[in-house]
């Protein structure tokens, strides 16, 4: 019968060395920002008027207003480094990815790949769910104060919610990435999952309650929702995951058994 050992290269890195991959890996990710900050000067236009599109729906005809000289440069500034964080998105995944990959057995380090994309694809799903559903989520909030109340935004406030919106649910949507890994390293298992739905539903929605900047009842549900499928999601892949990796163990034993009778 075999067993798993951790690779050498995890066994005899130090603390330096592990703080020097660290350093190395926060390097990179910080150069890809900056990389993608400096595209994120030259797109901002046009993402202004892409992320501009739900208020005009909501309020046609009405510019945002500056309060301060320097606002707008300040927005400019401040677009350009998220820009540069959704264009950087995917080194980040994947340096962090490759952090964590020395301390895994040899048969979990092919699952980085499939990982990372996951990760991405779930991120930008989440972030493209937030931005469709700001439309009734300003209808809501514009409409919610009465009509003695006349709405006049900045760039900075509006593009603010947004983006928190865009985070939030994008974060919000790599639930089911952390729930397969934790079943992968053996912390919980897909039928204690399964047992703890109930709870598990509550958490989601408080959890929903507070990341959801806005705090309205439409974008709460339309995170929460989700969220709750892709618990559901997670718990197959989980047991499929298991499943495999008993079968491959058998298969294993089988091995090592006939090459014992050789």
């Amino acid at each position: 019968m075999t067993t798993e050992t951790k690779p050498a290269s995890s066994d005899h890195m130090t603390l330096w060395e592990h703080l020097a991959e660290l350093r190395t890996r926060l390097f990179r990710i910080s150069l890809a920002v900056a990389v993608g900050a400096l595209l994120g000067w030259f797109l901002y236009p046009y993402v202004l008027a892409i992320l501009k599109h739900p208020f005009n729906e909501v309020q046609p005809g009405q510019p945002f207003i500056a309060t301060e000289p320097l606002q707008a440069f300040g927005l400019r500034l401040k677009m350009s480094g998220y820009i540069g964080i959704a264009v950087a998105m995917p080194i980040i995944v994947w340096q962090i990815w490759r952090f964590v990959t020395p301390g895994l057995y040899p048969h979990e380090k092919k699952y980085a790949i499939p990982f990372t994309l996951s990760s991405v694809v779930l991120f930008v799903g989440g972030a493209m769910l937030a931005f469709y559903v700001l439309n009734p989520t300003l209808e809501f909030l514009t409409t919610i104060g009465g009509s003695q109340i006349e709405p006049f935004y900045t760039a900075d406030s509006y593009v603010t919610l947004i983006v928190w919106m865009m985070l939030a649910f994008g974060v919000g949507f790599e639930f089911p990435v952390l729930l397969v890994a934790l079943q992968m390293i053996g912390v919980i298992t897909p039928t204690q999952l399964l047992r703890w739905w109930r709870q598990a539903i509550v958490v989601i929605v408080v959890i929903a309650a507070v990341i959801t900047p806005s705090g309205d009842p439409i974008s709460m549900s339309a995170l929460a929702i989700p969220m709750v499928l892709l618990y559901a999601l997670s718990v197959a892949l989980g047991a499929l995951i298991l499943i495999l990796r008993r079968r491959s163990t058998r298969k294993a034993a089988v091995s090592d058994s006939d090459a014992v009778a050789e």
